[in-house]
């Protein structure tokens, strides 16, 4: 039982950029390096009667890419990605913010 957290962690610890769009790519003379949001979890147990079981689940957002031509260095984002992933940041910040307007009302 012991051995299964870490066969589960050696699993999910290869999940990030290269999963989702590979290795980095040099085409003529422009080098591509991916860029990706990852997180991971997973979880094991087990019983009194000697039962064993353990899950997990990870999630990869391609957020854009670098690019690189000689000295030049840019970022190059995902923008469908990027909507998505703050979408949630923006109601999180639009909740509190209303909070605080409301809070100095009083």
């Amino acid at each position: 039982m012991a051995t299964l957290p870490l066969e589960l962690g050696k699993q999910f610890a290869s999940l990030g950029a290269d999963t989702v769009y590979g290795e980095q790519q040099d085409i003529d003379g422009i080098r591509v390096i991916p860029v990706a949001l990852a997180w991971s979890g997973f979880g094991a147990g087990e019983d009194t009667s000697g039962g064993a079981g353990g899950g997990g689940g990870g999630v990869v957002i391609p957020v854009g890419a670098y690019i690189r031509k000689g000295d030049d260095l840019r970022f190059e984002p995902n923008l469908v990605s990027l909507l998505a992933v703050g979408i949630p940041f923006i109601w999180v910040a639009g909740r509190a913010l209303s909070r605080i307007i409301r809070a100095l009302k009083r």
